[in-house]
C-alpha cells in the first residue's frame, strides 16, 4: 500500500471529517431506529413476542457471519476506480439500505396474521441488516485506512464518525419520541402510522448523507485488490489466533449489550414505568450534549496522552458504577434517572469515540505481524461482531421482558414495570463490566504497542 502522490488530491481536511461524518449519520438513520424502536414497534404495534423479536435479532447474525465475511473478502479484492476502492459501495448501496429500513415498519399489516406479520418481519429485517446495511457498511469503515496513512488523521475520522452517530441519536433519540407517542386513555403508546412515516423520512435523509459522504471524502492511499487465493483455513486461523482483534471483539460485543440496552430500554422505562415520553427525549439530548461538548473535545487528547485502551477501560468501569449506584438508589423522579444515564453515557462516549482508531490500531497489527495488509476481511469480522452485540442484547432485552411478564396488556402493571426498571440498571452494568474486564485481560494494544507498530510501518512505506 503506498500513498497516491497525484498533486491534484486535496491534502486530509475539513471536508473529509464532514464527509466521514455524514457517513455514519447516514448509517446511524436505519442503525439506531431499529436498535432503539424496532423491538418496541414490533410488541407494542404488530403485537408480536418480545422474545420472538429478540431470537430473530440473534438468529439473523448467523447470516451475518457468512454476509459481513463475503463483503469484507469482495471489497479486499475489488479493483479501485476513479472514485476509489471503497466510496463506489457506498454510493451504489445506499438507495437499497433504506428502502429496506422503511419496509421493517408498516403498520398498515398490524391485523394481518400473526404468521404473516412474523415473515414480514423475518424477511425485511435480513435483506435490511444482512444484506444491504452489510454491503455498506463494511466498505465505508475500511475506507478510513485509504483517506489518509497517517494514525492521527485515522484517530480524527474516528472522532467525526463518532459526532455522526451521536448527531444521529440526537435527531432519531430527540425527534421520535416526540413524534412516535401519542397519549391514549392517559397511557403513553407508540403510534404505528407515526412510525411508518418517521421511517420513510429517516429512510430519505439517510441517501442524503450517504451522498454527501461519497462527495466530500477523498481516497487518498492506494489500496490494491487483494489477489491471492483464498485459503478459508489459513484466513480463520489468522483471524482466532489475533489477540488483538480477539480482544476488540469481546469488548465490542459487551459495549453495544450495554449502549443498546440503554437505547432499548428507555422505549420501556420512560413511557411505561416513568410514564414520561419527554424524558426520554431529554436523556437522548443531554446523552447528545456530553458526547459532543466532553467526549468529542476531549477523547483525543486523553487517548494520546494515556492511550486508547487505558481511556476506554477507566471511563467503562465508571459507567458501570453509575449504574449500580442508579439502582441502588431507584430514583423516583424520570429526570433524576436521566442524570443517571447522561453521566453513564459519557463513559460510554469516550470508549465509543476512540474505537474506530482502535480497528485501525489492529489492523495495523495484523500487517505488521503477517505482511498483508486485510482492511476489508479484519473490520467485516468487527463488524459482525458489532452486529452480533447488537443481537445479543435485543434478544436478551426481547428475552427477559418476555420472562418478567412484558406484554402489551400488561405494559403497565405496576409489578412489571418496577421489574423494566431494574433491567433498566442491570443490563447496562453487566455490560459495561464485561468491557473494562475484557480491554483488560486480551486486548494488548496499549499505548506503547500502538506506537511501536505505527514506526514500524512508516519504515515499511518509506
Amino acid at each position: 500500500m503506498a500513498d497516491n502522490t497525484n498533486k491534484e488530491v486535496a491534502p486530509f481536511g475539513i471536508k473529509d471529517k464532514l464527509g466521514y461524518m455524514f457517513g455514519d449519520f447516514g448509517n446511524d438513520f436505519t442503525f439506531i431506529l431499529s436498535s432503539s424502536f424496532m423491538l418496541k414497534f414490533y410488541t407494542d404495534v404488530m403485537g408480536i413476542s418480545a422474545a420472538v423479536v429478540g431470537l430473530l435479532m440473534m438468529a439473523a447474525r448467523f447470516i451475518d457471519a457468512f454476509t459481513d465475511v463475503t463483503m469484507g473478502q469482495i471489497v479486499d479484492r475489488s479493483k479501485p476506480t476513479k472514485d476509489g476502492k471503497f466510496k463506489p459501495w457506498i454510493k451504489r448501496m445506499c438507495g437499497p439500505v433504506a428502502i429496506a429500513s422503511f419496509l421493517i415498519y408498516q403498520s398498515g399489516f398490524a391485523n394481518m396474521a400473526y404468521g404473516f406479520k412474523v415473515f414480514w418481519m423475518v424477511i425485511t429485517y435480513i435483506l435490511w441488516g444482512s444484506i444491504f446495511y452489510t454491503s455498506i457498511n463494511i466498505p465505508y469503515g475500511s475506507m478510513a485506512s485509504a483517506v489518509s496513512a497517517d494514525p492521527k488523521d485515522r484517530a480524527s475520522l474516528s472522532t467525526w464518525r463518532t459526532i455522526g452517530a451521536t448527531l444521529a441519536g440526537l435527531v432519531i433519540g430527540v425527534g421520535t419520541p416526540m413524534f412516535a407517542y401519542e397519549v391514549v386513555n392517559g397511557n403513553t403508546v407508540l403510534s404505528g402510522t407515526r412510525m411508518t412515516v418517521i421511517a420513510g423520512v429517516f429512510g430519505v435523509m439517510a441517501i442524503i448523507c450517504y451522498l454527501l459522504c461519497f462527495n466530500l471524502v477523498t481516497e487518498r492511499v492506494e489500496v490494491p485488490a487483494n489477489n491471492t487465493k483464498l485459503n478459508i483455513g489459513s484466513l480463520l486461523k489468522s483471524l482466532v489466533t489475533n489477540r488483538a482483534l480477539l480482544g476488540i471483539i469481546a469488548a465490542a460485543i459487551a459495549l453495544l449489550l450495554a449502549m443498546l440496552t440503554m437505547q432499548g430500554m428507555a422505549g420501556y422505562v420512560f413511557p411505561n414505568y416513568y410514564k414520561s415520553a419527554s424524558a426520554q427525549s431529554m436523556s437522548s439530548l443531554t446523552g447528545t450534549v456530553a458526547m459532543l461538548l466532553i467526549c468529542a473535545p476531549l477523547a483525543s487528547r486523553l487517548s494520546a496522552q494515556f492511550g486508547k485502551k487505558e481511556l476506554a477501560v477507566v471511563s467503562c468501569a465508571a459507567s458501570a458504577v453509575v449504574y449500580l449506584v442508579c439502582l441502588i438508589v431507584n430514583p423516583k423522579n424520570a429526570f433524576v434517572y436521566v442524570g443517571f444515564y447522561t453521566v453513564a453515557y459519557i463513559g460510554l462516549g469516550f470508549f465509543n469515540t476512540v474505537i474506530w482508531a482502535m480497528i485501525t490500531d489492529v489492523i495495523d497489527d495484523a500487517e505488521v505481524k503477517n505482511g498483508v495488509r486485510e482492511d476489508g476481511t479484519i473490520y467485516s469480522v468487527y463488524s459482525f461482531a458489532r452486529k452480533l452485540g447488537q443481537a445479543l442484547s435485543a434478544g436478551l432485552t426481547g428475552s427477559l421482558l418476555t420472562m418478567i411478564g412484558y406484554s402489551n396488556e400488561t405494559a403497565f402493571d405496576p409489578e412489571v414495570t418496577a421489574r423494566i426498571f431494574k433491567l433498566s440498571c442491570i443490563a447496562p452494568l453487566i455490560g459495561f463490566t464485561l468491557v473494562a474486564v475484557f480491554l483488560l485481560l486480551i486486548y494488548p494494544l496499549n499505548k506503547k504497542r500502538v506506537e511501536e507498530n505505527v514506526a514500524v510501518l512508516a519504515r515499511k512505506r518509506k
